[in-house]
């Protein structure tokens, strides 16, 4: 699942055309904002999926406004699939990450910008070296306001042309999730030194640390 050929090219793979992942930001804070969802008092949570759930769930780990983060399926057929029916791209699944956030802290027009601006929305079926419907951009809201948030944004990037490719992004109403193995919780920072880890979601957290330093959570 998680190759090391991913090394050239992986990490921000969202803006092709070189205006770079802070252009999102851009866009978003320029034409979004004034749409945001209207959340209740809280505890909210979206489902997103943006190919490989280690680096997804060790990004949104870091944001401040985020209570828990848990990595799992959504979006397929098969009832209480495992990790190894998941990888065959036969049970419909995707990796995804339950993202459980305080709106009065973050906001889903914040969690969306940052999904958009660490993954390539693009790629059908695709993030890197991760090939199969089980890597697909995806994003299962939980609420009718989520779906418009996430509506418009699309259409902002789309209009801003900050995406040389069409953005593919899937949008579905949240499903059944299942909780992936107890291995893959937690899994960056339980093993930061393990090859994937290190070589490529530690230099991807590094650059989402710079841009949305306004953002993270106090260690």
């Amino acid at each position: 699942m998680k190759w090391l050929t991913v090394l050239a090219g992986f990490f921000f793979l969202s803006c092709q055309d070189g205006k770079g992942h802070q252009n999102v930001s851009q866009v978003i804070a320029e034409n979004v904002q004034n749409i945001q969802a209207v959340e209740e008092n809280g505890k909210s949570a979206i489902t997103l999926g943006g190919g490989c759930f280690w680096c997804t769930e060790a990004v949104f780990q870091r944001l401040k406004g985020v209570d828990t983060v848990i990595s799992g399926y959504m979006g397929g057929q098969t009832k209480n699939p495992t990790y190894k029916e998941i990888t065959t791209g036969r049970t419909g699944h995707a990796e995804v990450i339950r993202v459980e956030y305080d709106p009065a802290v973050i906001s889903v027009v914040e969690l969306l910008e940052v999904f958009f601006a660490t993954h390539d929305p693009t790629t059908l079926n695709r993030q890197g070296a991760d090939v199969g419907t089980q890597y697909r951009s995806v994003v299962f809201y939980h609420t009718p306001e989520q779906k418009q948030v996430t509506d418009e944004i699309i259409k902002e990037l789309t209009k801003a042309k900050i995406y040389r490719d069409q953005i593919v992004t899937e949008i579905s109403p949240a499903s059944t999730f299942y909780p992936a193995e107890d291995y893959h919780q937690n899994y960056y920072n339980l093993n930061t030194s393990q090859g994937y880890c290190s070589f490529v979601i530690t230099p991807k957290l590094q650059k989402f640390e710079k841009v949305f330093k306004d953002k993270l959570a106090k260690p």
